[in-house]
């Protein structure tokens, strides 16, 4: 005799057989180990693949082609307000779920699913099962790119080291092969810094390159790049920006300086900068776009400091 249920008279006997039929309950068990089995191979490929790179962005991509091959998703959405890191693969669409990454010490970032469908409860589960693959690899990314930042980053002022900008320069150049478009570097000299070193103090001179590097990143678009060349002596780099309107980023920058305070043990210490501008112009050495620059810079301190030159070449 199979398996039987009770039912108040409410319930219809159609009700009572979806209840206790052994063929349904073999289907959802069936359903259940269906679906055990899916989570398993996931998790399992997930696992494998999630330890093969280092990079951010790699991780996600195989953890976005594993979950889009099981559930469908459209797209994925990666956010870190602390480490200014926003990623989008795929496309955003009508429905989606959201998770905080955590380990017993770590923030690791948000995480965002969407596709067209709603999710049910299963593949709810079945994300915050292969999100736990994830998070571990995932923070271990994350260590991996602050190392790499830190090594191409000026301790003191946040910018640029002169490693990061050879590598910067070399990208910006293949960019400007490519697609034909102009590339700009100012160099900027903050005026007289040896005698506020001398008057205030080594701090107090920290304390102004700081502020200066700051007031310049304000000036700037976020794609343009910013390096310390040396002492007191900065690079910037303009991508897609002509001569005429480089020329114009150099004297907001020059102008934002001049009128920043900066304030150091309860005295405001006055700050300049000159800065030399150049355009690359497509057939010359990089180094020689540096070396006009360069020149145009020691033009603007022989004319009095604080103010920008520019300086032309033939194409």
């Amino acid at each position: 005799m199979g398996p039987t249920a009770r039912s108040s008279s409410k319930l219809g006997q159609d009700n009572v057989k979806l209840f206790t039929a052994p063929h349904t309950l073999g289907l959802a068990n069936q359903a259940l180990k269906n679906r055990k089995s899916l989570q398993e191979q996931l998790n399992e490929r997930l696992s494998r693949r999630l330890q093969t790179t280092l990079d951010l962005e790699q991780q996600l991509s195989l953890f976005f082609q594993e979950l889009n091959s099981a559930l469908n998703i459209d797209g994925i959405e990666y956010r870190h307000g602390t480490e200014a890191i926003e990623l989008t693969l795929g496309r955003r669409s009508a429905h989606s779920c959201s998770y905080r990454l955590l380990t017993e010490k770590d923030f690791n970032g948000e995480i965002s699913f969407s596709r067209r469908q709603r999710f049910n409860e299963d593949e709810l589960q079945l994300i915050e099962s292969t999100l736990g693959q994830l998070v571990y690899p995932l923070r271990n990314a994350l260590s991996y790119r602050q190392a790499i930042q830190l090594s191409l980053t000026d301790p003191l002022t946040g910018a640029g080291n002169r490693i990061a900008m050879d590598n910067a320069l070399r990208r910006e150049l293949q960019v400007c092969s490519r697609s034909k478009q102009p590339l700009s570097l100012l160099i900027m000299d903050l005026d007289h810094f040896k005698a506020i070193n001398d008057s205030y103090g080594h701090n107090a001179g920290d304390h102004v390159l700081k502020h200066a590097v700051d007031c310049a990143r304000q000036a700037i678009r976020d794609v343009d790049m910013l390096f310390r060349f040396g002492g007191e002596e900065f690079v910037i780099l303009l991508g897609d920006s002509g001569l005429e309107n480089s020329a114009m980023v150099a004297e907001r920058i020059r102008s934002q300086i001049e009128s920043m305070q900066c304030h150091f043990q309860g005295e405001e210490i006055a700050v300049t900068a000159s800065i030399g501008v150049a355009t690359y112009n497509g057939n010359e050495h990089i180094n020689d776009t540096l070396q006009r620059a360069d020149q145009a810079l020691y033009t603007a301190k022989r004319e009095g400091r604080n103010r920008i030159s520019t300086l032309c070449t033939a194409s």
